[in-house]
């Protein structure tokens, strides 16, 4: 027996004392995770605590004393232990009252209540009531007290493991229901996006659909329109009353105006098809005021501000253009349903340094500005996106501003918009600025002055009736010798007997095409002028699929016809080409 601490208070035991610590070592590798835990041991009577604290001493415990109740909680507050080992009798703070108090302050702490005085069940029941984890009866055997700590200290471990355990599937609960909130707004972003996308598709399909049935119909019309114009003009050739002839003019102008709306029918269905170039921004809209005007109600004041003595050259598409105007009136009117004033401005700007999108540069600025209610900033923000829209249902497809946007991207520039409640809106359209030395033409040069023909002779090919009957007897009666056909095939077939000086052909023939048919004529003679008579075609796509060819555009005034024929003659007339033999005047069979 070692001889400095290990003799009990009483001096005897020694020997029973080292026989108990060789049976309770036995023990200390079979607990993992519980030895070298911390265990306070209070009791006022320093017999019995020193006996305890040895015990668990040389069990593989840290055992720290306490000799009152006040001392106990100054040593758990510091120490925090895992187990307090706490006996009844107390000098200041009855035992049961202590328990309590450590559970409230550290309900993880388990409590093993001793006494050494004679208890009854009631005792032991009131002790475990306030609280305690266990009740021993002193004198304890240190092999129970051992086993009993052991068995307290491993339902602690199992609490803290629960506890820990809990504590980390509620961290990772929250952590995937976090993860499941994120991927579910996420899901809901895309499904929103899908239905976005798919209602820009349905938007864009429709739209197509609505651009082929407009262009197909605009095509019609101007068949229609160029029927009426000849027999018009062959009208007026043949009335006598200057009453008669003021009303044929009416209707004239009349399908005029149904012209210009066809070309711009056209340029809506062509909405891909964008052709840019030097345009004279002041002719295009001085051109358009009439027909601006026409488009808003009467309760509306149009007025044109355009810039006098600077080059208003933009380098765009005009029939874009021309539709995104209309689109930017037509949203003025529909913000003044009570009536108002739209005004439309052009000047020249010149930016040092770029402005958001718009880079420094020379630039055509448009600026279409009205009385209207006018929008708050955040639909304001939204106005040139696609599909975005505040009118009704039916009554918008948020398509327009979108089109101006685009044409302002096209032309290299920008669009801006600037309203309030109340203020009105002001939408300003920025063209990167051309050069006027390049400006497409308003209009053809001037007509020959001598418009008579003098027995040339014109093929027609046209598969509409009306019009291929209205223009041979125009040329006819203007003193040219005219044969007509109704298909290319025909028309091939009659080229070789009549031998034209000139030939008018229309681009959509059943069968061949006009292309096909100008092509085969080129081949048979590489010189001889033709006139492509369409409402849509453009001159440039036609002069590169047939260099040189020439376009009248359909409806056209009866002096645009003879114009035409007579420059192309006039081209030609240095031409030495001898007349075919066998050349008959009238309508062809083919006709």
């Amino acid at each position: 027996m070692n001889g400095n601490d290990d003799a009990s208070p009483g001096g005897s035991g020694g020997q029973a004392a080292g026989t108990q610590d060789a049976a309770i070592g036995k023990d200390n590798d079979n607990d993992n995770g519980i030895e070298g835990a911390t265990i306070l041991n209070v009791d006022d009577t320093e017999a019995a605590r020193y006996a305890k604290n040895r015990t668990l001493r040389h069990a593989g415990f840290n055992v720290v004393d306490a000799v009152s109740g006040h001392d106990a909680l100054a040593q758990l507050e510091a120490l925090r232990p895992e187990l307090v080992l706490l006996d009844v009798r107390l000098p200041d703070i009855n035992g049961i009252e202590l328990c309590k108090i450590i559970k409230q302050r550290w309900p993880t702490t388990m409590v093993l209540q001793t006494s050494a005085t004679f208890t009854s069940a009631a005792d032991r029941t009131r002790g475990l009531e306030g609280g305690a984890d266990a009740y021993l009866i002193q004198p304890i055997d240190p092999e129970e007290l051992v086993a009993a700590v052991r068995a307290l200290l491993r339902l602690h471990a199992a609490e803290s493991g629960t506890r820990a355990l809990n504590e980390t599937l509620e961290r990772r609960i929250e952590e995937r229901t976090r993860a499941l909130h994120q991927a579910n707004v996420r899901l809901l972003e895309q499904i929103a996006q899908r239905e976005r996308a798919e209602a820009v598709l349905v938007q864009s399909q429709k739209m197509e659909a609505i651009g082929q049935l407009t262009g197909s119909m605009a095509h019609d019309f101007n068949n229609i329109l160029a029927s009426m114009v000849g027999y018009i003009h062959l009208v007026q050739r043949l009335a006598g009353d200057a009453r008669i002839s003021g009303l044929l003019d009416k209707a004239l102008a009349a399908a005029e105006r149904g012209k210009q709306l066809t070309l711009r029918l056209l340029a809506f269905s062509r909405s891909n098809d964008l052709v840019t170039g030097a345009i004279d921004v002041r002719a295009l809209l001085l051109g358009m005021r009439d027909w601006l005007q026409q488009a808003v109600e009467s309760a509306i004041a149009l007025d044109m501000a355009v810039e006098d003595g600077a080059e208003l050259v933009a380098v765009t598409d005009a029939n874009q253009l021309e539709l995104a105007l209309l689109n930017l009136v037509l949203n003025a009117k529909d913000a003044m349903p009570e009536g108002g004033s739209i005004t439309i401005e052009a000047r020249a700007r010149v930016l040092d340094a770029a402005e958001g999108d718009i880079a420094a540069g020379r630039y055509v600025v448009i600026t279409v500005a009205d009385t209207g209610t006018g929008m708050p900033p955040e639909v304001a923000s939204k106005a040139f996106d696609p599909f975005f829209t505040t009118k009704p249902v039916g009554r918008g497809t948020g398509l327009g501003l979108a089109q101006v946007a685009n044409v302002a991207r096209l032309s290299r520039g920008g669009a801006r918009i600037d309203s309030a409640p109340g203020a009105g809106t002001r939408v300003s359209l920025w063209l990167a600025a051309g050069s006027g030395a390049v400006v497409a033409p308003v209009a053809e040069a001037g007509a020959p002055a001598d418009l008579a023909g003098r027995g040339e002779r014109i093929l027609v090919i046209d598969d509409e009736p009306d019009i291929r009957r209205t223009m041979a007897e125009l040329l006819r009666g203007n003193g040219y010798e005219v044969l007509s056909a109704a298909e290319g095939g025909a028309g091939l077939s009659a080229y070789g007997d009549f031998a034209p000086q000139v030939v008018l052909l229309d681009l959509g023939l059943p069968g061949l095409s006009g292309i096909e048919v100008a092509k085969r004529l080129r081949a048979l003679e590489p010189a001889l002028p033709i006139v492509f008579v369409s409402g849509h075609a453009e001159r440039e796509l036609l002069w590169t699929a047939v260099p040189g060819v020439r376009l009248l555009r359909k409806p056209f005034q009866s002096a645009d016809l003879y114009a035409e024929v007579r420059r192309c003659l006039d081209e030609d007339r240095d031409r030495d080409r001898a007349p075919a033999s066998g050349a008959g005047a009238g309508d062809s069979a083919a006709a």
